[in-house]
């Protein structure tokens, strides 16, 4: 029995394990908008740190393991409509009392592909948003990369309004095995791109990897490991491949009657992160979060540490979500609503969460866990909260397993805590918040 379900637990089913907020965002709901959005009407006293996070859900293919908000059918004048009520969703915030006036620490461009757009619409875009808000003070400016929809002049695009690292969505070096996930890139794009990059003078790109692609072996992911060291880009972001109930892979389980999905099992996933984790230390470069790993010591994350950190984000554009003065919203997540709620005036949210102290405390907690080391005395001035009373059990469990270690001033999380840490964060939800899917 043992045996078994040892086996079970280590083999990918669907379902979402990566936890990326909290509460869940099952908990979030129609009913608690208005309240939430309620937050606007003030002016902060002290404001905390502000982002910008600008979804652009556009892409050529959809892969198979994706479960974002994408779209691959939209023409060029629903693109143009999209872009225009992106700009609408902002100006409609920024006659709210809450957001008039400040300026932004991070922009974060995601999607779907923010590289699907023209090299025009990307300038008429950022001119639009630098038109509106002021961004003396922006940090980062990151944006999101498909290898295939780049050219030299999109690049060179991207260099000159402003942004300043590029997220190059690689997850795997192999033809095949792009071509078996659906991924739209192939391989040489990938080299392609990156040298436009160095050439226009990009200091700062990511390498999005996968670890547990359909299709992958061992030999396949020691070359992409090779491959990722000699472009020697300044950081590398590994997720390991889950099969959440919204993705393509999903669809043929259920329709062939899988219960375990065709990638890797847990094991093997853990493993290949901690093999290039490894080689990559190796060469110079040091783990800044359970999926990042950093080179240099100027090259920092700031719309992640922000974030994880309790600042507000502005979330824009279909299926965003955001965070302002302690409470979650999402946008709507299909086009037409939310292109035509912000066309009527109207500000696009569809759910809504206003969090407690408690729950502030524990999101803060949870998220600061996935950068491998927490420091206490933040939460102890942030919260007046001493954490390591608050959090006593689940502390002591994941210590007694070999994940986590921790005295009066630090909490730190183990090699082995780090390759699993979102197994390990449901045991500090509150009780109401146990056990449920994590959507």
């Amino acid at each position: 029995m043992t045996e078994e379900r040892t086996r079970t637990e280590q083999a990918t089913t669907v379902g979402n394990l990566f936890i990326s907020n909290y509460p869940p965002y099952a908990y979030w709901s129609a009913e608690e908008v208005d309240s939430a959005m309620e937050v606007l009407a003030g002016r902060p006293e002290d404001a905390p740190p502000l982002g910008i996070y600008v979804h652009i859900p556009f892409c050529r293919k959809r892969c198979d393991f994706c479960y974002f908000k994408v779209y691959t059918d939209k023409n060029s004048s629903e693109i143009r409509r999209y872009l225009d009520a992106v700009i609408g969703e902002l100006d409609a915030y920024l006659q709210q009392p809450y957001l008039a006036g400040r300026k932004p620490g991070f922009v974060y461009f995601g999607g779907g592909t923010p590289s699907y757009l023209s090299a025009e619409q990307m300038r008429g875009l950022f001119a639009e948003l630098k038109g509106r808000v002021d961004w003396s003070e922006v940090q980062e400016v990151t944006f999101e990369c498909e290898p295939g929809t780049l050219s030299l002049a999109k690049v060179e695009a991207l260099k000159e309004v402003g942004v300043t690292r590029l997220s190059l969505g690689v997850e795997n070096f192999n033809a095949e095995i792009l071509e078996l996930n659906n991924r739209a890139h192939r391989a040489e794009e990938i080299h392609r791109t990156h040298g436009y990059a160095r050439d226009v003078g990009f200091e700062a790109i990511n390498i999005d990897l996968i670890a547990g692609m359909v299709g992958e072996t061992d030999e396949n992911w020691a070359e992409c490991i090779e491959r990722t060291l000699e472009m020697n880009p300044e950081s590398v972001t590994v997720y390991q491949m889950e099969v959440p109930y919204n993705t393509t892979i999903y669809q043929r389980m259920k329709a062939g009657g899988l219960e375990v999905a065709p990638v890797a099992d847990w094991e093997t996933k853990r493993r290949w992160t901690a093999e290039i984790f490894d080689r990559l230390s190796s060469a110079g470069y040091f783990q800044s979060s359970a999926y990042t790993a950093c080179r240099g010591d100027q090259t920092r994350f700031v719309y992640r540490d922000s974030l994880w950190h309790g600042a507000d984000m502005l979330g824009l554009g279909v299926s965003s979500f955001g965070h302002l003065g302690g409470r979650h919203y999402q946008n709507e997540s299909s086009f037409e609503p939310y292109v035509s709620r912000v066309e009527a005036g109207q500000v696009p949210v569809a759910r809504a969460f206003s969090l407690d102290d408690e729950e502030r405390l524990i999101r803060e907690f949870i998220l600061q866990m996935k950068l491998g080391e927490l420091e206490l005395g933040y939460f102890q001035e942030a919260f007046g909260v001493d954490v390591l009373a608050r959090f006593a059990a689940p502390l002591e469990q994941h210590r007694a397993a070999g994940y986590l270690e921790f005295d009066e001033r630090t909490v730190r999380v183990t090699p082995a805590g780090l390759l699993m840490v979102d197994r390990l964060l449901p045991a500090f939800f509150l009780e109401r918040h146990q056990g449920s899917r994590y959507v």
